[in-house]
């Protein structure tokens, strides 16, 4: 892989609701914001796809999935200077979360083993960013009956189970769809426990 010159990493909850959480400079802010404002690029392409997206010739190739930002990042590129870009999904089971881009002043395509390593990372920064979301507070922290906490109890057993996590992640999991899909953690629960959500089917 070429040499990372910058990094970001970015909550695309939608086209209309999109977030840097951190950048390691004002170009890889840049970059996110020109396609927080267009609505495609990479990590739009990545998360939507749940792949890796591989840009390592922005300076000469042509990318048919978003030649609008192609475009603007060609008009800004003195300024900018981005001669490659790597974009790696957020998600967390059924849930997409986001994406982290990378970008290099040189070109070059990664190895597979450096693709694998970064969504490996990829994968633990999602966890790191679910958490911070939901500690913002999530508003399913409704009261839970003793018969509702055993079924989320079961729940959360369940899709322990499913996925090989821990009891704690398993919670978060069911606590970070029930924000997402604005419904109650009771809810989910309920519907974990009667199988109509099963979290190794990606959450469906």
């Amino acid at each position: 892989m070429p040499t990372t010159t910058g990094a970001s990493v970015s909550v695309l909850a939608s086209r209309n609701s999109q977030s840097t959480i951190c950048a390691s400079d004002e170009v890889a802010a840049r970059l996110d914001e020109l396609q927080f404002d267009l609505g495609v690029g990479p990590c739009w392409q990545s998360l939507s796809t749940r792949q890796p997206v591989i840009a390592p010739r922005l300076r000469t190739d042509e990318y048919s999935a978003w030649p609008i930002f192609t475009q603007a990042l060609h008009n800004e590129n003195d300024q900018l200077n981005v001669a490659a870009i790597f974009a790696f999904p957020l998600v967390v089971g059924s849930l997409d979360i986001g994406a982290v881009d990378l970008y290099s002043v040189t070109e070059g395509s990664p190895s597979a083993a450096q693709i694998t390593g970064a969504m490996e990372l990829a994968g633990v920064t999602a966890w790191e960013v679910l958490r911070r979301i939901l500690a913002d507070g999530d508003g399913t922290d409704d009261p839970i009956g003793d018969m509702s906490r055993r079924e989320v109890h079961q729940a959360t057993g369940m899709v322990l189970a499913q996925l090989g996590i821990s009891a704690q992640d398993a919670a978060l999991l069911l606590r970070a769809h029930a924000f997402a899909t604005a419904r109650s953690v009771r809810e989910v629960a309920g519907d974990v426990v009667a199988r109509r959500i099963d979290f190794s089917d990606g959450g469906r």
